[in-house]
């Protein structure tokens, strides 16, 4: 999403805090005269995925980059569970959809990445109604280390609450990938509630069951916690506490 002023504007869907970064060169005093070394860029796996590692952003929990085979499997379906402490969440990933995406989301799930993780930030705008996980750290910053490229949709029609035709229906049910602008996808992904109306920046990759359904319907009716600058927040952490317990392939 952009950060343009609209109504009832959401902030961006961040896979981590776009900061700016100061990056300097290390001057060494060698006999009077200064020497500089610049940082060798980070290599990306050789596949077609090109997982890049990120020095300047380490991972939340050590994992390696995801396998990036010269063909990365681009057909079928693949079924995830999401163990949460407030009920299952059944995902079916979409391997045509979005291959590399895939590949990497089954990669962190097999080593664990996502066990053990609180989901952040639940959103009740009136067209964007979404549940966000997959930051181990739990605050919305955190990542795996490494970045890949966008899988955007193309078939996503308009919303219906843009009369501008700009955003397009991210329906609920719909499974996809946070960022924090494009290209930077990693970890973190949201969930869809409610059908809410996104500029198509985000990848998707996959659905949300009808068990997995009733289970955002109830997180999503606990509400968002308040604090005390925001007693009604419609942006913020679950007031009841996802924890996915445990991310497993399969029923």
């Amino acid at each position: 999403m952009s950060s343009e002023t609209r109504p009832h504007a959401a902030p961006p869907l961040l896979a981590r805090l776009a900061g700016v970064a100061m990056v300097s060169a290390a001057l060494v005093a060698t006999g009077g005269a200064a020497a500089s070394a610049a940082p060798a860029e980070p290599a990306p796996t050789k596949g077609p995925c090109a997982y890049t590692p990120t020095p300047d952003e380490p991972a939340a929990r050590p994992v390696p980059l995801p396998p990036d085979p010269r063909r990365t499997p681009d057909r079928g379906t693949v079924r995830i569970t999401l163990h949460t402490n407030q009920g299952p969440i059944g995902l079916t990933l979409d391997r045509e959809q979005a291959p590399c995406t895939v590949q990497s989301f089954l990669h962190l799930a097999r080593h664990r990445f996502y066990d053990r993780t609180i989901c952040h930030r639940l959103t009740a705008y009136p067209t964007l109604k979404v549940l966000q996980c997959g930051d181990p750290s739990g605050t919305g910053e955190g990542g795996p280390g490494y970045r890949y490229a966008d899988e955007l949709p193309t078939d996503l029609p308009p919303a219906p609450t843009d009369p501008t035709g700009v955003r397009r229906l991210y329906a609920r049910g719909t499974l996809a990938m946070a960022n924090a602008g494009p290209d930077t996808n990693g970890s973190q992904f949201f969930l869809v509630q409610s059908d809410s109306a996104l500029r198509p920046n985000y990848t998707v990759f996959g659905t949300i069951d009808a068990a997995g359904l009733a289970t955002l319907d109830r997180i999503a009716a606990g509400g968002i916690a308040a604090t005390p600058e925001d007693p009604a927040p419609v942006d913020g952490a679950p007031a009841l506490p996802v924890e996915i317990c445990k991310a497993t392939r399969g029923r």
